[in-house]
């Protein structure tokens, strides 16, 4: 490497050292050993590596980064400053205040750049897992020969502890067997975690294990620019299975008297320390300081990024002429466009009755899989059970992406953070399925999906009690109320095949993460539920039935329980009894409706409000009151047959009259 670009990435690293230190100094609070330790890598990827435009971050055929190790933030943040995106100094200077564009881990949709929301461990490595495969997706469907529409790379940055947490693990295994060869690795290999040394906690050989995954493998020293020059460029040119880097670096170096232990780790440097770090490196006293040719150096560079952008587009352009009906396709997905006649078509969809809500989900996946060619699903091995394969499309296998079904095998937390992946393409609707008591393996990766208004379905089955002998290892009885805790994500669990229909639409339409929670047993045909979107799934909760006497009772329920509640209402209206029953799929629909309408739902004299639903009462007595009725499973459940189980619970309708009449 030409040693003039040497000096300049060397003071493009000293720059990032400096604005990471003195950020979480005056924030009083971040991690500056990472920016630190990382921070001559940094300016190699900025500086030299990465193909992507500043000005235009979301520019299809970009190389992407997604720095795993979230709490390393201010290193990303740095650079994005110094590389031209739209990050100011003013922003620099608020790192983890208030409203600010720089949290204290990076944030997906808030800040331009930044391309996963990260922060707990390993999911950062599932995401950019994700975003490979999505990459690879897209290339196999659009390119043709002479026209790459996509050939990026993903690129990952990973400590020590991302590589502890499984989820890393699960996903890093699946990139091999796949064969991603446009993933690229980064670990931050400073044998340093958050309580002291790696040694006390690990002594695992990284490098056997992921060559053992199937990746190659390279080690570098973390600030050599020619070490890195040599490998990143031979990557670029000709890479064949994912790829490990192993970058050695220290943790926050520069620091004195801090660098290579975890005191730089988790808290700021003190003021002393940071006056002795800018001695050492021969930084000036001023605050935030970048001297111009560190800006200047970026500024050429953005020339030239702009035209390698500008040269696609015309790339693009001749290819858009020579493949016109591929070229519809790609703005169909882009654009995210649902057909308008999209309601009408999943209603005329033909499914027997009963049927379990599971299999009627399937029914209308294979007619979502011609409507919308950005729908791509998968489940966790279990997609016989889950019923989530699209029957019509291939599957995705090794070195092998033109299929629409993934098998992520047992990996359920890396199929949910790799789902997330697959939508930060900005071109894949994915979804993923397993059975509904394993969400817990997927919780955090769900929470974050929240956080980031991913647009992406998971398809829950096997909900209750009622999936029936596997016993209550595998009956989800919490994990309703568990769910429903996360803001942003809607939770539908229909009751029917009209409510099931209409809960892919409301998944569609939402921009947003949604879990649609099926039973396996089978469960009638309601006549009561064939409405209009927006008269019933569209509202979040409607009226099935109700009498216009005053209320002796009302009846809320959900999924498989709808049908039980309406058998209820017809055994009290026999007895003289004046019932209502509403059947109420999601609950954070229905908390977004007007004011006016919830009345007419809820408000008023509904006589003793009662809900059945086979999960936990717990939330219950928001929509029913403190004197409420729950017909629920505040216990776990049983290995014995559905019949069996509903009787032993109190789930059947004669349990349920005792219950209220008593």
């Amino acid at each position: 490497m030409d040693i003039e670009l040497k000096k300049t990435l060397s003071k493009i690293a000293n720059t990032v050292r400096e604005l990471s230190m003195e950020a979480v100094q005056k924030a009083n609070s971040g991690h500056p050993g990472l920016p630190m330790g990382c921070a001559e890598l940094g300016a190699y990827l900025y500086g030299v590596l990465l193909r992507h435009n500043p000005k235009n971050p979301k520019w299809l055929n970009r190389d992407r980064l997604v720095l795993s190790a979230g709490h390393g933030s201010m290193w990303l943040y740095s650079l994005l400053h110094l590389s031209g995106f739209n990050l100011s100094m003013e922003d620099i200077k608020n790192f983890r205040q208030l409203h600010s564009i720089t949290p204290g881990h990076p944030e997906y949709h808030m800040t331009d750049g930044v391309e996963a929301t990260t922060g707990p461990l390993g999911q950062g490595v599932a995401n950019a897992v994700g975003q490979a495969l999505g990459l690879k997706i897209l290339a196999a469907k659009f390119n043709s020969e002479g026209n790459p529409i996509f050939n990026s790379k993903v690129y990952c940055l990973a400590g020590d502890g991302c590589l502890m947490e499984g989820v890393s693990s699960e996903a890093s295994s699946l990139a091999g067997h796949l064969q991603l060869s446009n993933l690229i690795l980064m670990h931050d290999a400073n044998k340093v975690t958050l309580d002291g040394f790696l040694k006390d906690s690990s002594s695992e050989n990284i490098k056997m294990r992921y060559e053992a995954y199937g990746w190659d493998v390279f080690e570098i020293d973390g600030y050599d620019f020619d070490q890195m020059d040599e490998v990143f460029m031979s990557l670029q040119q000709s890479q064949k299975k994912p790829t490990l880097v192993i970058v050695h670096t220290i943790i926050g170096k520069g620091s004195p008297n801090k660098e290579g232990t975890h005191k730089a780790h988790g808290s700021p440097l003190g003021l002393e320390e940071v006056a002795l770090v800018k001695k050492t490196l021969g930084l000036p006293e001023e605050d935030f300081y970048v001297a111009q040719p560190v800006y200047s150096y970026f500024e050429q560079r953005q020339i030239k990024q702009t035209a390698v952008e500008q040269k696609w587009k015309d790339l693009f352009k001749q290819w858009s002429t020579a493949k016109p009906a591929l070229y519809q396709t790609f703005m169909q997905m882009v654009e995210k466009k649902i057909p308008d006649s999209i309601e009408e078509d999943l209603r005329k969809i033909e499914i027997k009755s009963p049927i379990g809500a599971r299999i009627s989900s399937q029914c209308v996946l294979q007619t979502l899989g011609d409507l919308l060619p950005q729908i791509y699903g998968g489940s966790a091995d279990l997609s016989s059970s889950d019923m989530t394969m699209m029957k019509q499309f291939g599957s995705i296998s090794p070195g092998s992406f033109e299929g629409r079904n993934i098998k992520f095998g047992i990996r359920e937390f890396a199929m949910a953070g790799m789902a997330t992946g697959l939508a930060q393409t900005d071109m894949i609707f994915p979804y993923v399925g397993t059975f509904f008591t394993f969400s817990d393996y997927m919780r955090n990766a769900i929470r974050l999906a929240a956080l980031s208004h991913i647009h992406v379905v998971y398809q829950f089955t096997h909900d209750s009690i009622f999936l029936g002998e596997d016993g209550p290892t595998h009956q989800s009885i919490e994990q309703l109320a568990s769910l429903r805790a996360i803001p942003n994500l809607h939770l539908i669990r229909p009751a029917d095949n009209w409510e099931v229909k209409m809960a892919w639409l409301a998944a569609i339409r939402y921009r947003g993460p949604t879990a649609i929670v099926l039973c396996r047993q089978a469960v009638p045909e309601l006549s009561e539920a064939n409405i209009p979107y927006d008269q019933g799934m569209g509202r979040g909760a409607y009226i099935l039935r109700s009498s216009q006497k005053k209320l002796d009772f009302t009846l809320f329920a959900t999924g498989s329980e709808v049908s039980l509640a309406l058998d209820v209402a017809a055994a009290l209206e026999k007895l003289g009894k004046a019932v209502r029953v509403i059947s109420m799929p999601c609950w954070a629909l229905f908390e977004k409706q007007p004011e006016a309408y919830k009345k007419t739902i809820i408000g008023g004299d509904l006589g003793q409000k009662v809900s059945i639903e086979a999960g936990v009462s717990m939330g219950w007595a928001k929509w029913i009151g403190q004197d409420g009725i729950t017909i629920c499973m505040d216990t776990f459940g049983a290995s014995a047959s559905p019949s069996d189980l509903a009787a032993e619970f109190g789930f059947t309708v004669d349990a349920i009259l005792h219950r209220l009449l008593k």
